[in-house]
C-alpha cells in the first residue's frame, strides 16, 4: 500500500453512491453536468485524482498508486462501496480498483478505454503543453493561439486543455494538472491495467461510435477480466462521449444503475 493522498473532491445528491473519475488532463469539472444529473437518484462524488484539478502534485503516477488513493478516499468517507464510472485513464482506474479492491465496488462503468496497454497518441498535447509560455501569455486568447499555433487543431480539444490554465496571485498563469510529472509517466498511464484477479460484478463498457479506444477485438479481453460485463455504443460520440453525447450515456447510466 502505498502513502495515499486526500484528494479534492465536490459532492450532490443524497442516496445510495456514485464516484466518476476524469480522464488524462482532465478535472471533476468535466463530469460535473452529467454528475448534478445523476445526483437527482444518487450522492454523486466527483474526484480529482492526483496531479490533476485541485489534488495534491506529488511523485508518482501508475494504477496501482492511483487505485490506492481511491481506496483511501472511499475510506476516509465512510463509503464502503460505491457504484464507480471512470472515463479514459480513469477508466482504468476504475477497473484496477474494482480488480483489487473488489469489495468496494458495487456496479462498474468504463468509458470508452480497455484494459490493454495503448500506443500513444497525446505527445502533440505535451509537446505543445510544455513548449506553453506560462510568464509571457497575457491573456487565454493568447494562449488559444499558441496551442493553434503548436499542432492542436481541434477547437474543443483546446478548450478542454484550457481549462487547466488558471492565474497566480501574482497575475501569472500556471497549470492545475501537475505537466511535469504527467509527462514523467506517460508510459504508465498509456499501460495495461496489472490485473491478477477479475471482477464478477456488474459492468458496463461504453463506447462512442467515432473511437477507436474498445475494438471489437478487445472484448475477449475485457471478459477475462470482467466476466458480467456488456459493451454499449454510443452513436455520433468520439472518445469524450460524455462532452459529445451527454444526454445519451446519462440515459445508459441511469439504466445500467438503475436495472437490477
Amino acid at each position: 500500500m502505498s502513502n495515499p493522498l486526500s484528494l479534492n473532491y465536490k459532492i450532490f445528491g443524497q442516496g445510495s453512491p456514485v464516484v466518476i473519475l476524469h480522464g488524462l488532463f482532465g478535472t471533476l469539472d468535466n463530469w460535473q453536468t452529467i454528475g448534478k444529473q445523476l445526483a437527482e437518484h444518487y450522492m454523486v462524488v466527483l474526484i480529482d485524482q492526483r496531479n490533476h484539478g485541485r489534488s495534491p502534485h506529488v511523485v508518482g503516477m501508475n494504477y496501482q498508486l492511483l487505485a490506492d488513493d481511491l481506496h483511501h478516499f472511499l475510506g476516509q468517507n465512510w463509503i464502503h462501496q460505491t457504484h464507480l464510472i471512470g472515463h479514459s485513464m480513469g477508466g482504468k482506474v476504475a477497473m484496477q480498483m474494482a480488480l483489487e479492491y473488489g469489495d468496494a465496488v458495487d456496479k462498474l462503468v468504463v468509458v470508452d478505454i480497455a484494459p490493454k496497454s495503448y500506443s500513444g497518441g497525446h505527445e502533440l498535447i505535451l509537446d505543445a503543453l510544455l513548449a506553453f509560455p506560462l510568464d509571457a501569455v497575457e491573456d487565454r486568447k493568447e494562449a488559444e493561439v499558441f496551442l493553434s499555433q503548436h499542432g492542436i487543431a481541434d477547437f474543443g480539444i483546446r478548450q478542454f486543455l484550457l481549462k487547466n490554465l488558471t492565474r497566480t496571485k501574482d497575475g501569472n498563469y500556471e497549470w492545475k494538472m501537475n505537466l511535469l510529472e504527467i509527462n514523467k509517466h506517460y508510459e504508465d498511464i498509456l499501460a495495461n491495467v496489472p490485473a491478477t484477479a477479475s471482477f464478477k460484478g456488474k459492468t458496463l463498457f461504453v463506447r462512442g461510435e467515432q473511437s477507436n479506444y474498445i475494438l471489437d477485438s478487445d472484448v475477449p479481453t475485457i471478459q477475462t477480466y470482467f466476466p458480467n460485463a456488456a459493451l454499449q455504443t454510443v452513436p455520433q460520440a468520439g472518445h469524450w462521449v460524455h462532452a459529445d453525447a451527454p444526454k445519451a450515456l446519462l440515459e445508459i447510466i441511469l439504466n445500467f444503475l438503475g436495472g437490477a
